[in-house]
C-alpha cells in the first residue's frame, strides 16, 4: 500500500474535503507525529500549482491509496518541506523521497504514477521493471530474495512468512520477491544459476560487493530464513564462502 501525506497551503481553495474520501482514504489532523508508519508520504505545499486533476488521475491509479492531509506547516518543517513537494516516506529503508514540484519541466499524471510505482517499496517487494529502480537507487544494497513461482501452491504462505519476517532487518535488507515464471525475471535466474524448476530458494544479494549468497536447500521457515539473514550480517556467511572458495582453490 502506498500512503499519502498531502501539506496543503491552499486547502479551502483547492476544492478538497471529505467529500472525497470515498476516494481516498483521507486523514484530517495535525499531529502527524506518527507519519512514517505509512509506506509513504505526499506532502504538497500548495496543490494548486499541480494540477489537482492530474494529481487525482495518478492516485486513483494505486491501489489501495490512503491519503493525509495538512494544512500545518509547522507540520512540514519536521519534514524539511518548505515549498511544493511530493515526498515519499517509506519504511522499509527509512528513506524520504522528494520530489520538488518547481524544479521539475513537467507534472503529467503518467510521471506521478511513474513516481509512486517506483518508490513503491514495501517491507517485501514484488521485483518488476519498474520497482527495480527503486530498489537499486535505496541506500540499503542488501537484498534478501524469495525466488519463487506465482502459481505454487505455498506462493501465498511463502510471501506472507517472510513479509512478517521484514521489519526485523528494516535499513538493513531489502526484502524482495521475484517471480520465477515471469520471461523479464529470467535474468534473475541466470544471475543465481537456477531454473524455474529448482524454485523456491531464497538468496542473498550484497549491492556494495556485487556478491550473492543462496540459502542451502530445505524447508523455508522464519527460522531458517532469519539465521541466514543474521549470518550474512554478523559476517559468518561471508567468512565460510571464503573459506569454501579457498578450499576449492586448494585442491586444485
Amino acid at each position: 500500500m502506498l500512503s499519502l501525506f498531502l501539506a496543503l497551503s491552499q486547502m479551502a481553495h483547492s476544492g478538497l474535503g471529505t467529500r472525497h474520501e470515498s476516494t481516498w482514504e483521507c486523514i484530517f489532523d495535525t499531529d502527524f507525529s506518527q507519519a512514517r508508519t505509512y509506506h509513504a508520504c505526499v506532502s504538497i505545499a500548495s496543490l494548486i500549482t499541480c494540477s489537482i486533476q492530474k494529481f487525482l488521475a495518478a492516485v486513483k491509479q494505486i491501489e489501495s491509496l490512503s491519503v493525509a492531509v495538512c494544512g500545518e506547516k509547522e507540520v512540514w518543517a519536521k519534514y524539511n518541506i518548505t515549498s511544493d513537494t511530493i515526498s515519499i516516506f517509506r519504511k522499509a529503508d527509512v528513506h524520504q523521497k522528494h520530489l520538488q514540484l518547481s524544479e521539475a519541466k513537467t507534472i503529467d499524471a503518467d510521471g506521478l504514477v511513474r513516481f509512486f510505482t517506483i518508490n513503491n517499496i514495501h517491507y517485501i517487494t514484488e521485483y518488476n521493471q519498474a520497482s527495480a529502480v527503486g530498489l537499486f537507487q535505496s541506500e540499503v544494497k542488501t537484498h534478501l530474495l524469495l525466488i519463487v513461482n506465482r502459481d505454487t501452491s505455498d506462493f501465498n504462505q511463502l510471501k506472507e512468512k517472510l513479509g512478517a519476517l521484514a521489519p526485523r532487518y528494516t535499513g538493513k535488507m531489502l526484502f524482495v520477491l521475484v517471480n520465477g515464471r515471469e520471461k523479464s525475471n529470467a535474468r534473475v535466474l541466470e544471475y543465481f544459476n537456477m531454473r524455474s524448476r529448482d524454485l523456491p530458494r531464497i538468496a542473498i544479494y550484497d549491492g556494495h560487493s556485487d556478491r550473492k549468497w543462496l540459502m542451502p536447500k530445505g524447508e523455508i521457515s522464519a527460522e531458517r530464513v532469519q539465521n541466514f539473514c543474521d549470518s550474512y550480517l554478523s559476517g559468518d556467511l561471508q567468512k565460510q564462502s571464503e573459506a569454501e572458495t579457498s578450499e576449492d582453490k586448494t585442491e586444485l
